[in-house]
């Protein structure tokens, strides 16, 4: 048994495709057939079965896969050591930003920090919570921007800033008119909204007590908030929008903008890794460059904001 073996039954359960497999790991497929039958004669158990489309591990063949990837993270770990050591800023990193952040944080510091250590090479996904943490806990990412602390774990999260919602309303809506928008205002008829699973819809549809977003939701799915802000702007409903995309606006956009009412809503973004974490030195990099490109007050918690 060799950790290349390993790395191979971990592509094949990934892509669930034998040649997908070996085009992943850049061998051929008759080689990486061949050293995963090397390595079930070994064990004297099948891993996968072959006859189902697409390929399927065994159940004996899932608990191999399972703790081989624990390993193979263990042995990453390795190389990692003794790049914190040297203080190093170079290799790859892998990091998870939600959705709903990254659009307007990541132009904020990525560039100038690509120029300023071209050795780095920050990879970017862009995903919703639960994969994310997913993909912490396997060992898939290195770290995470998220939108809540985690509550798993082999998780720890650290506060980077604090983030108000604010709604985006269309001229020809009745709350158009109002300068404050309370949560008994929002109708989710009107509404545009996020699909299930993004906790930006979550938290706000628990700030605004609603169960269910009806018509708007039924009409787009799979929407982002760049798609319901231009909606909004053609004259149709209402969306919710985060602290730092408003500082993306034009004067003209900014006038679709209203607070909530005290406690205007607000979520925590964190920063999460594992907590056999080791490359500190990376991470503090990453986590300066963006405290110092966020304004000054969304570091603390202001007065009048509630977290949900």
């Amino acid at each position: 048994m060799n950790i290349q073996q390993l790395e191979y039954i971990l592509a094949v359960d990934t892509y669930r495709h034998f040649a997908k497999a070996a085009e992943h790991c850049r061998v051929t497929q008759p080689t990486l057939s061949m050293m995963i039958q090397k390595l079930e004669d070994e064990l004297g158990v099948k891993l996968f079965d072959r006859n189902t489309q697409p390929v399927s591990p065994t159940p004996a063949g899932r608990k191999v896969i399972d703790q081989a990837r624990v390993v193979l993270y263990q042995t990453s770990l390795i190389k990692e050591i003794v790049n914190e050591e040297e203080q190093s800023l170079k290799g790859t990193f892998r990091l998870a930003v939600l959705p709903t952040i990254a659009p307007y944080l990541l132009p904020r510091f990525f560039q100038q920090l690509s120029e300023k250590h071209p050795d780095l090479d920050i990879r970017i996904r862009e995903m919703q919570t639960a994969p994310t943490l997913k993909a912490l806990i396997d060992g898939k990412i290195d770290a995470a921007i998220i939108a809540n602390q985690p509550t798993e774990n082999l998780l720890q999260g650290e506060t980077l800033y604090y983030e108000q919602f604010y709604a985006y309303i269309a001229r020809n809506e009745n709350l158009f008119k109002k300068n404050l928008v309370r949560s008994s205002d929002v109708s989710g008829e009107r509404l545009w909204l996020l699909d299930e699973g993004h906790c930006f819809r979550d938290q706000l549809m628990r700030f605004c007590q609603m169960e269910k977003v009806k018509l708007r939701q039924a009409a787009y799915q799979l929407g982002s908030l760049e798609t319901f802000m231009r909606m909004v702007e053609g004259g149709n409903g209402i969306t919710f929008i985060p602290e730092l995309a408003i500082y993306q606006l034009s004067d003209q956009q900014k006038e679709l903008v209203r607070p909530f009412a005290i406690p205007r809503p607000a979520r925590v973004i964190v920063w999460v890794t594992r907590k056999d974490f080791i490359r500190h030195t990376i991470a503090n990099l990453l986590i300066r460059n963006i405290k110092e490109h966020i304004p000054k007050k969304m570091l603390s918690l202001q007065a009048g904001l509630k977290v949900v």
